[in-house]
């Protein structure tokens, strides 16, 4: 018997394509189903959560998740990627750098979050570095006539910030933590508020005014909500 997305605790949004909203932080995870191909955007917030979304998303796949973006580095996106092994995976130049460099700032914030210390601790030794970096665009065969854009649109909520535009009707864009619905968009210390709104334009740009935009956490937003948290952060951070 086939599964449905909703009876595995995710939402489609259009054929192939759907995401789900994890529990703890509400962090979201994308999928886009291919042929013979899966491409999961983020991973959850620890190896165990990784682990249950790959199991699902590849029961709804049909078969292993191939490809692997992640959308910028903080824990509750990234924490799970060491349980895609096999995955090719993805993420903006310097994404490398940072997973690489900056692990224990990472395990901190996960600890001071409330991630148990040995979730986090497991995490940060398993903890892989994408082998594709996209600087620009990057345009993923997925077979079956689907494709999916990767876009370093960033930087904005980070330094290393990319978004996920699937093609179609409507077309969906993954957003990462670029949009917020859920609450206020956080701007800690790695956010580059002068930049975030031109992050946000280019999102825009990227989907147009009929996408659904998929935002890091919260419910699926419209052009118009994305406009105007644009405009909210440029009176937020003084930008004109």
């Amino acid at each position: 018997m086939t599964v449905t997305w909703e009876e595995l605790g995710w939402e489609r949004l259009t054929t192939g394509v759907g995401r789900c909203r994890l529990p703890g932080w509400d962090c979201t995870a994308g999928l886009v189903i291919g042929e013979g191909t899966a491409l999961l955007v983020d991973a959850g917030s620890s190896l165990a959560e990784g682990a249950r979304l790959r199991a699902r998303a590849e029961e709804l796949a049909g078969g292993r998740v191939t490809h692997l973006a992640l959308t910028h580095p903080h824990f509750d996106h990234v924490f799970g990627a060491a349980a895609f092994a096999g995955a090719e995976l993805y993420g903006a130049v310097g994404l490398d750098a940072a997973l690489a460099h900056e692990r224990e700032e990472l395990r901190l914030d996960a600890i001071r979050n409330g991630l148990p210390v040995s979730d986090a601790d497991q995490a940060v030794d398993a903890l892989a570095a994408p082998r594709h970096l996209v600087s620009g665009e990057w345009t993923l065969d997925l077979g079956a006539g689907r494709q999916a854009l990767l876009a370093n649109v960033g930087p904005g909520h980070t330094a290393y910030d990319l978004a996920v535009l699937v093609p179609g009707e409507p077309e969906v864009v993954f957003c990462g933590d670029l949009v917020e619905e859920s609450g206020e968009p956080q701007a800690g210390p790695d956010a580059v508020p002068s930049r975030w709104p031109d992050a946000l334009d280019r999102l825009l740009a990227l989907g147009g005014e009929d996408a659904l935009y998929v935002p890091g956490h919260g419910a699926v937003v419209d052009a118009g909500f994305v406009r105007r948290q644009r405009d909210a952060l440029a009176a937020r951070f003084g930008v004109i």
